[in-house]
């Protein structure tokens, strides 16, 4: 298959859909609407999980297990969550298949196994989880309860694209359950900061944080926290959410704790959630023309070494001297490949690792061996430098440094020069179609004014920045009084 990818100026949708495929991060499959992870796009999420765990579990929370199937009348215990991803759901209504007598060799349901209560299959798992807490909190002493799983859920979505959006996704959802309510709007905003730190830390993905207006919170929480990105299309991501939910689940499903008072009370809870759409942030936040560009931190390989030689005697020289490199390398927690396949040119792995993104690219031929340099490629800026063998190892540790400094501070870039403050509907507009990216704008805090300028420039609010100055302004579509900046954007 040609490696050429469509110019993200021409089609930056295709330019897309072609990356994931030929990097081979991921595929569609035979179930409409559903993704194939293939293993060097299960590896970067492997790493994304390796990292978020780590920072769930320093902020004392624990792994755990829910089941895939929620029962309905579980399901509609909290109305606005079941109204909310109703239409996503799907619904297990038999649980046997029989031949079918009237097409031998096929199957169809059989009609006497049909289940006494339906099943949805979860779209998130509040439902269950909150029936489950009703046995597992009696007390005070048994709060903060601070529970995460890793898990996929299933939202029938109408129209997909790898990574994302998909009918099923890999996730996980944080399920917290406190005594106070400040407790869990501290426990919702700490894990919105938890997830800041995550995307700009290894990610190098710059993300504002703030909460979702009234009609763009999950459904069935009092706020919505949110980390918002902008992708170089100039749209925005919704990167993760963290919900301060009261005590909506708590009250539907009779969950209460007896306070140190003796007094029953309800618990006050919170969820929270980031996917594999994370990897469809990834790729758009900072791939180029030639493929994807990888952040060292999540890279599967921070460091390919390609041999370019002649015959068996030239290769073996090589490797040998590599293998020096490799273990020093390694000794420093780099990951690093020694690709000496003969069945591919040295262009065509240079080629191979351009597209899937390595950081750095070191080339080594006879040559090198003599004068004893080496010469090293970085992904980001495609520079290339002869380096001295003997200084390889920490050149490459400062390099890798570099490297992910230099994709974070491009993306901060690019951020500030599509963020566009806006006073008149005109503006407005000129900006979402001229220049796109983040508008800036006074908004009175109507659903009615949102609706109408998500209906009339498919802008939606991304979200009210938490570090947002107060300032007296005019609505920029009603003209009526706002006190506060919010963020427009189109968005995925």
């Amino acid at each position: 298959m040609s490696k050429n990818l469509t110019k993200r100026e021409i089609d930056y949708s295709k330019w897309y859909n072609e990356l994931v495929v030929k990097a081979d991060l991921a595929e569609n499959s035979a179930v409409r609407g559903c993704m194939v992870i293939k293993p060097y796009g299960y590896a970067i999420w492997e790493k994304m999980q390796a990292q978020l765990d780590k920072m769930f579990k320093e902020t004392g929370h624990e792994n755990a297990y829910f089941p895939l199937f929620v029962p309905k009348s579980l399901f509609e215990a909290e109305e606005k969550n079941a109204e909310g991803f109703a239409k996503e759901c799907a619904v297990v209504t038999h649980y046997r298949l029989q031949n079918d007598p009237d097409n031998p060799g096929k199957l169809r349901v059989d009609p006497t196994a049909k289940l006494e209560e339906e099943l949805v299959v979860r779209p998130t798992s509040e439902a269950i989880i909150w029936n489950t807490y009703r046995g597992w909190i009696q007390s005070y002493r048994d709060l903060p309860l601070l529970i995460n799983q890793w898990a996929n859920v299933v939202r029938w979505e109408m129209r997909t694209r790898l990574f994302l959006r998909t009918a099923e996704f890999l996730w996980q959802e944080g399920h917290t359950a406190h005594a106070t309510k400040s407790e869990a709007i501290t426990e919702a905003m700490l894990m919105q900061k938890v997830y800041a730190e995550f995307a700009e830390g290894f990610m190098a993905m710059p993300v504002i944080k703030g909460s979702k207006s009234e009609s763009e919170r999950f459904a069935g929480a009092d706020e919505t926290f949110t980390i918002e990105a902008l992708m170089q299309d100039g749209k925005a991501l919704q990167a993760g959410t963290s919900h301060f939910l009261g005590q909506n689940f708590a009250k539907a499903f009779d969950v209460k704790y007896t306070s140190k008072e003796g007094k029953q009370e309800y618990v006050w809870a919170t969820s929270w959630g980031v996917s594999t759409r994370l990897i469809g942030g990834l790729i758009m936040t900072h791939s180029d023309d030639f493929g994807l560009v990888l952040p060292p931190k999540l890279a599967p390989i921070q460091v390919v070494i390609v041999p370019i030689y002649k015959g068996d005697d030239q290769l073996e020289a090589i490797s040998e001297r590599v293998e020096v490199f490799v273990k020093g390398l390694r000794a420093k927690g780099i990951s690093v490949k020694y690709d000496d396949r003969d069945t591919f040119r040295p262009g065509a792995k240079f080629a191979e690792y351009e597209l899937k993104g390595v950081p750095i690219r070191i080339a080594i031929g006879s040559r090198d061996l003599e004068n004893n340099t080496i010469e090293v490629a970085r992904r980001d800026t495609l520079e290339k430098e002869t380096v001295s063998q003997d200084a390889i190892v920490d050149y490459v540790s400062v390099l890798l440094d570099k490297i992910q400094t230099n994709l974070f501070d491009r993306a901060v870039e690019y951020r500030n020069e599509h963020t566009t403050e806006v006073d008149t509907f005109e503006e407005f507009k000129q900006a979402l179609e001229t220049k796109g990216g983040f508008v800036s704008a006074h908004w009175d805090g109507t659903a009615e004014t949102e609706e109408k300028i998500k209906e009339l420039t498919k802008a939606t609010i991304r979200c009210i920045p938490l570090d947002g100055k107060i300032e007296e302004g005019k609505c920029v579509f009603s003209g009526q009084k706002s006190s506060q900046r919010v963020l427009f954007a189109k968005a995925y």
